[in-house]
């Protein structure tokens, strides 16, 4: 693995190159992007596509790349150019995209922006809110979790997106009566930690879960889009919007291994199937 640092004026962009050089790729580069998860995340991913080209990397203001343009929201739109610029420094020509979660959101946003940037784009579980029939009730249930971190902190906020996570089906009057969650059922530590600044848990990444699909743009590029979603988690939020985006676009869901993470290995401690999860997006990128 290669490390390089793109400078722009609005941010310093870390990536990581693993595998054969663009040129000696059997395959175009493949991209692995997330939101918030940064590139370390995909090591487990990574290792079962030895033999191509793999680049992660760390969006703007998290990890190692450092912003320099003063702000502190996560912005699709924003995140797409960082990713264009990251292809055209390659200098392989079109590539192939996978994109989870918040990745997937600014996968879209790059394909809506430069198509010919990317010939096939995996987009697995994007959170995207309005592609749920729930919509209003989603959005409710997110402020509930901002609200209790912003009250009470990481332990607070974490509980609550666990709880928002996990829910089955839409978010009914039963999920709003529930008490709030309580950190300890959930093994998080009590107390508050001071911050609020986490990308996940705050305000800052309102602009990945309320980003609008473009799907009038998405139906005219040559891109190939897939939409996945994990076979353990099509009834949760993750995986009810992206049934809901796959329809938007005219598809159906294409089902991957295990859950919303379902491509980790040991990286946060919840381990999904990775050698199944890479074999399905290894089918799916040849197909």
């Amino acid at each position: 693995m290669t490390t390089h640092t793109l400078e722009t004026p609005a941010a310093d962009i870390v990536y990581d190159v693993h595998g054969p050089a663009p040129a000696e790729s059997p395959r175009p580069p493949l991209l692995m992007i997330g939101q918030p998860m940064t590139a370390e995340g995909f090591a487990t991913l990574a290792s079962h596509f030895g033999d191509r080209t793999v680049v992660t990397y760390d969006p703007r203001g998290l990890g190692r790349s450092v912003r320099k343009d003063g702000r502190e929201d996560h912005v699709p739109a924003l995140q797409a150019e960082d990713i264009h610029a990251v292809i055209q420094a390659l200098g392989a020509g079109a590539v192939e995209v996978f994109g989870s979660s918040g990745g997937a959101v600014a996968g879209f946003a790059l394909v809506t922006a430069h198509p010919e940037d990317v010939r096939t784009f995996v987009a697995h579980e994007p959170p995207l809110i309005e592609s749920l029939p729930d919509a209003d009730a989603a959005a409710r249930a997110s402020q509930v979790m901002r609200d209790a971190y912003q009250a009470k902190g990481f332990s607070a906020g974490m509980a609550a997106f666990m709880a928002l996570g996990s829910w089955q089906g839409e978010f009914t009057d039963a999920f709003f009566a529930q008490p709030p969650a309580d950190p300890a059922q959930f093994g998080l530590p009590s107390g508050d930690d001071g911050r609020r600044d986490d990308p996940l848990l705050s305000d800052r990444s309102l602009g990945v879960t309320n980003y609008h699909l473009d799907v009038e743009a998405l139906a005219a590029v040559p891109t190939q889009i897939v939409v996945a979603v994990g076979e353990e988690s099509r009834k949760v939020f993750t995986g009810r919007a992206a049934v809901g985006t796959a329809e938007r676009l005219g598809q159906e869901a294409t089902v991957f291994p295990s859950h919303h993470g379902g491509f980790l290995g040991g990286e946060f401690g919840y381990a999904g199937q990775p050698e199944a999860f890479a074999k399905k997006l290894r089918e799916v990128l040849e197909s």
